[in-house]
């Protein structure tokens, strides 16, 4: 697997460390140290990209603002929010605008690479975007009473009605839950199912991806993702009337 990361991060020795990490890895790193170079960057050849890594505190333009003119460029290029802010507001904030993991420093170096291998993974598994449409293109992979979700097209419809801009790791949470309607799954269970690595302590993470998902979902129909407390989540349709 050979990646090219955009490494957005004004601590050099942070980059410089994760430049040695990605080498044994084989992968490719381009520094942006700041966020006006970051956008630059990325805007000059968007598709050269596999994934970024970006800091949440950076001169010029915070990470936020990076993030959403990146998402407005692809909305679908994997961004990992690394970032010595660990409060839950900063997280739902990061993955609000369009971030697919946060990561709080300090971290290991290892688990980031997890990480990254996981989420590529998944983003490679769901390829196939811009492959003509047949006939068999039009099925769906999972229908619910209310819902279907098309993982070729990254499409989910709402009583027939598009979901808009369904991040990555968002989309694979409502797929992973809709296989299963009803049944409730732990943190910890979405966690290595979603993001592919063990648990590290960071159930927020989901609990961030939730929140913006039913808001996303709610835009087009009512609440199907409900709470188990002190449980987890769990997709249900079945009483949602037409």
């Amino acid at each position: 697997m050979s990646l090219n990361i955009l490494m957005v991060e004004d601590d050099t020795s942070v980059a410089e460390m994760m430049g040695m990490f990605f080498r044994k890895e084989g992968w490719k790193q381009d520094i942006a140290v700041d966020g006006v170079e970051a956008v630059d960057k990325f805007k000059k050849n968007p598709a050269s990209y596999d994934l970024i890594t970006l800091d949440l505190n950076l001169p010029k333009k915070d990470g936020i603002q990076v993030a959403k003119e990146v998402r407005a460029i692809s909305p679908t290029v994997p961004i990992i929010m690394l970032t010595a802010r660990g409060s839950e507001e900063d997280q739902v904030l990061g993955l609000g605008v369009g971030a697919d993991d946060y990561v709080t420093k300090p971290f290991s170096p290892l688990a980031l690479i997890a990480r990254i291998k996981a989420l590529h993974r998944r983003v490679m598994m769901e390829g196939g975007q811009n492959t003509p449409q047949t006939k068999s293109d039009v099925d769906y992979d999972i229908e619910t009473q209310h819902l279907k979700i098309s993982v070729d097209r990254r499409e989910v419809l709402f009583d027939g009605k598009p979901v808009a801009n369904i991040t990555p790791k968002e989309f694979d949470l409502l797929f992973t839950m809709a296989q299963k309607p009803k049944q409730v799954f732990s943190r910890e269970q979405l966690l290595e199912l979603v993001w592919g690595y063990e648990y590290y302590g960071e159930d927020r993470t989901v609990d961030a991806h939730i929140k913006k998902l039913r808001q996303k979902l709610e835009k087009v129909g009512p609440q199907v993702i409900q709470t188990v407390w002190g449980v987890g989540y769990k997709f249900d349709d079945s009483q949602v009337k037409s």
